[in-house]
């Protein structure tokens, strides 16, 4: 982008008449200028609240604090305001306010899957490094209101140093998750040091980020930031945009930048009423970001954080969505829908069926425009011979480093290495009854 637009340079004269596009452009300029109270709002927009709806704006700032750089206010269509999708996902709402019983303030169980500092350990080999709570905007529909933006939950050095030593520490971890807040909000060097440090860690594989700034702040992509991220091999990052009206020129420039310098992108995307959830806005995102080599990657069902009961849809929108991608659209432009399950059960994947019916030697599918047709299963299928010593395993198993498995849940039961043939919930009724009657 080599100037401004009409209502970027409308913003910048009110901030100082004496912007140039070089201030525009510095991503520490625009978070020295972040918008955070509902008067500086109305005065770079030109929206001016009715007084009692200004009075409730306000008990919602009370709770959940606004911050919006300018560069993402600039992207608002201020004559439709009450309808814009940018607007809604960065300006309070006093329905923040309306929580039902079913909302919790960590609903994915994130603290008590915690087993250090900065920690959380969900899934068996990767792990969520927090590594800090602030970001270049509060999004409205942030799964950790309750952490983001506040000051006491800033991890300092010693704190993240913690983290990387559980790390160090656990073989069993092979992929690790930068997350927040927003990673990008550290200065080069410190962001430089974590992942140093991370590459340091034999263990460690795969190094990813999770960042939102190609979509709200993409001048924090600079060139030296760039040079610092193109180190790692083996590192991936994902963004969140979640609208196609968020790949302006300036995000498409920094998502360029990232490619060329050979990283891997991905992009989640949150299920948001009123900003996404019809099958023709979330095609023309997905469609627009494989344009820029970004792989949607995720379709997250809005989560039940507080505040967020206005946000989210039945799970049968997201369904609706996913019948009008697949098949519609290239395969690779498909996300994976998924129900982040409250209470630290992790993503689970939920999708249209289109297994009809199944028997001993046939399948009956659907496809994508309503066709029915018939898989025939092999007449004869034998496995080659397996011992189910999977140690001394010298057929499927004979991988370089392959390492003893260690299967849980379904899995368990589907190993041949495994002797379980039964998963039983420990709160069953009928089982502690048989526990209680053995031992009497």
């Amino acid at each position: 982008m080599t100037s401004l637009s009409t209502v970027q340079q409308e913003i910048a004269n009110k901030i100082s008449p004496k912007t140039v596009i070089k201030d525009w452009k510095d991503w520490k300029w625009q978070m020295r200028h972040s918008i955070k109270d509902i008067e500086t709002f109305e005065r770079m927009t030109g929206i001016d609240f009715p007084a009692d709806e200004r009075e409730m704006l306000k008990e919602t700032l009370d709770k959940f604090p606004l911050a919006v750089t300018p560069y993402y206010l600039s992207l608002i269509n201020t004559d439709d305001y009450k309808n814009d999708p940018v607007y809604k996902q960065c300006f309070p709402s006093p329905l923040e306010l309306d929580t039902c019983k079913s909302e919790m303030a960590d609903p994915l169980s994130e603290d008590a899957d915690s087993p250090a500092p900065g920690i959380t350990h969900r899934y068996p080999d990767r792990v969520l490094l927090h590594v800090s709570n602030m970001c270049a905007m509060y999004c409205r529909h942030c799964t950790r209101k309750r952490k983001v933006g506040d000051q006491d939950f800033i991890p300092n050095k010693e704190v993240i140093e913690e983290g990387l030593e559980y790390i160090r520490k656990t073989p069993v971890v092979r992929d690790v998750l930068l997350s927040g807040g927003d990673p990008f909000m550290l200065h080069d060097g410190a962001l430089e040091w974590i992942l140093d440090e991370l590459s340091k860690i034999e263990h460690v594989e795969v190094i990813r980020i999770g960042t939102r700034m190609p979509v709200v702040l993409p001048y924090r992509v600079t060139e030296k930031l760039v040079s610092i991220l193109s180190k790692y091999d083996n590192l991936w990052i994902n963004t969140h945009f979640n609208h196609p009206r968020e790949l302006t020129d300036s995000s498409r420039e920094a998502l360029k930048m990232l490619v060329k310098a050979g990283i891997p992108l991905g992009n989640q995307t949150v299920l948001l009423a009123g900003v996404n959830d019809c099958p023709f806005v979330m095609k023309r995102l997905v469609q627009k970001l494989v344009k820029n080599r970004v792989r949607p990657y995720y379709l997250y069902q809005c989560d039940l954080s507080e505040g967020l009961g206005h946000f989210r849809t039945p799970v049968g929108k997201g369904i609706e969505i996913m019948e009008s991608l697949r098949g519609h659209t290239s395969g690779f432009a498909v996300p994976t829908y998924v129900i982040d399950a409250p209470g630290g059960g992790g993503k689970i994947p939920v999708a249209p069926n289109y297994v009809i019916s199944w028997s001993t030697n046939k399948i009956i599918l659907r496809n994508y425009e309503g066709v029915i047709c018939t898989y025939k299963e092999p007449e004869s299928y034998e496995q080659i011979f397996c011992d189910r010593e999977c140690e001394s395993c010298n057929l499927e198993l004979n991988i370089e480093g392959t390492e003893e498995m260690n299967s849980i849940g379904i899995e368990k039961l589907m190993a041949d290495y495994e002797e379980e043939i039964t998963l039983i919930p420990a709160d069953n009724e009928r089982y502690e009854r048989r526990e209680n009657g053995q031992d009497s």
